[in-house]
């Protein structure tokens, strides 16, 4: 790194909120984080932090991918390694002062080490509204990251009209939806699943099958909108989808790989809770 390009660097680095959003890129690793989930955590305009990240990637410091429809910003960690190098070359004279630093790796090489794909599954009943829905946005937002399925424990035998015309119209890919059961994933060449979530309150309260590689489970629960008739319905499912996407996005910003079990399924109980939860109650005495 030469002078310009370090004072560079600095000058977009000598700002409170640049700053703590660089520190903030470098805890995440080179998962990196949408610019919504930086804004969230450091209680930032997302107006005013758009306005810093495209400081710290004009100076080389942050580098921008897309993800599906998002933006997200990593640690260019060779520049920041150049940066460091720069300040302590020739460190006290040449003599050493301190055991150097390991080396970060490139974001191409580190985003290619821990890069994993997880396999999710969406139960409820009768797997034609909420569970498909949770199948169609994950695929959607966790692109990449995340493969997605849907079942019921008594699939009603296709999914719900008002469910597909819902998600069609905002955008969302709908093909090759049906409604099945949960033993299709049962076998031995199922896919193990990473994580299973009951989005009814009913699939929630029954005996599953025993699922391969012990699965982190969750309880999404929202109300269903195939319950609302008339005029009414289509806000509703308007509505699931907002409540699941919303969860979805909380999960899909999750930095899971530095995780360890215990945080994780604190994490997901903990969204499972958010706007719009269904309480499991009781069985009476």
């Amino acid at each position: 790194m030469n002078a310009p390009d370090a004072v560079r660097a600095l000058g977009a680095l000598a700002q409170e909120h640049r700053l703590a959003a660089f520190r903030l890129l470098v805890q995440a690793g080179a998962g990196g984080l949408p610019a919504g989930a930086i804004a969230e955590r450091l209680g930032i305009a997302a107006s005013s932090l758009s306005f810093h990240l495209a400081a710290l990637t004009h100076a080389g410091l942050v580098a921008p991918h897309r993800q599906g429809r998002q933006v997200i910003y990593a640690v260019n960690y060779p520049a920041m390694n150049a940066l460091m190098g720069y300040l302590t070359e020739n460190c006290c004279g040449g003599v050493p002062c301190a055991a150097p630093l390991p080396p970060c790796p490139s974001v191409e090489e580190d985003r290619s080490m821990t890069r994993r794909i997880y396999n999710v599954l969406f139960l409820c009943t009768g797997n034609s509204a909420r569970s498909i829905i949770g199948e169609v946005l994950m695929r959607h937002y966790g692109a990449g990251r995340f493969r997605a399925w849907s079942a019921g424990s008594h699939p009603k035998g296709e999914p719900h009209p008002m469910a597909i015309a819902t998600l069609a119209g905002l955008g969302y890919d709908t093909a090759g939806l049906r409604s099945k059961s949960w033993n299709e994933f049962t076998g031995p060449d199922a896919p193990q699943f990473d994580f299973i979530f009951t989005v009814c309150d009913n699939a929630a309260g029954e005996a599953c099958p025993v699922w391969l590689g012990h699965p982190m489970t969750a309880h999404w629960g929202i109300a269903d909108p195939a319950a609302v008739e008339g005029e009414g319905q289509r806000e509703a499912f308007v509505e699931a989808v907002r409540l699941l996407r919303r969860r979805i996005e909380l999960l899909v910003e999750l930095p899971l790989s530095s995780l360890d079990d215990l945080a994780t399924r604190r994490k997901l109980a903990e969204i499972g809770q958010i706007e719009g939860a269904t309480r499991i109650e009781a069985p009476q005495p």
